[in-house]
């Protein structure tokens, strides 16, 4: 096989090491936790058919791709949990390392796209990246919501904790954070959420 295609194998074999870091949120139904390839597969799905609600046109084959790639740096960095300020603290640095590392087995080309495209998620300005963001929110979201709320009792989460977090949602989705402020209510209701 030619440098390129070995290249891209060897990229594609690497990327399986995603379905092996383990998140916090649980599948629904009470399920196991749920990985990152899963997280980034849910996300894609969920971006196609929920693109209507997006607040600004998007190109949402872009999005798909950004909500497939977002995580991969945490082969190396780990996944870090959204409620940690400490592990939230060293995020950055541990997220570029990987970043230059695993883009880096690929071909220059696609290096410089898939970059591109990671580093457009990460700064979160263009329509497509808002929206990107809201279902890295939204779908964590509704995973807690159908389990009762489980994970955010479990880690003594706050409603407040959670509504920073969902600050991203709304720049991409009104209609979705308006979904989002239904479920903290609810969940705050029924004592899944602190309120402070």
């Amino acid at each position: 096989m030619d440098e390129r295609l070995r290249r891209q194998v060897e990229f594609a074999l690497e990327i399986d090491k995603e379905k092996n870091v383990f998140r916090q949120t649980h599948l629904s139904g009470h399920g196991r936790n749920e990985n990152d390839a899963e997280h980034a597969w849910h996300m894609a799905i969920m971006a196609y058919l929920l693109k209507e609600y997006a607040n600004e046109p998007v190109d949402i084959s872009r999005v798909m791709i950004m909500c497939l790639i977002h995580d991969i740096v945490e082969i190396d960095a780990g996944d870090t949990y959204a409620y940690d300020p400490a592990g939230k603290a060293t995020q950055k640095a541990r997220e570029k390392a990987a970043k230059e590392r695993i883009f880096s087995i690929l071909p220059d080309d696609q290096k410089i796209d898939l970059t591109a495209i990671f580093d457009e998620f990460e700064e979160g300005k263009t329509p497509e990246a808002k929206f990107a963001k809201a279902m890295d929110n939204f779908q964590p979201l509704l995973l807690n919501n159908s389990n009762g709320g489980s994970d955010w009792k479990e880690h003594g989460v706050s409603a407040a904790q959670v509504y920073g977090r969902q600050s991203t949602t709304k720049p991409g989705s009104e209609k979705l954070y308006e979904v989002t402020d239904k479920i903290i209510r609810a969940n705050v209701a029924k004592g899944s959420l602190r309120e402070s």
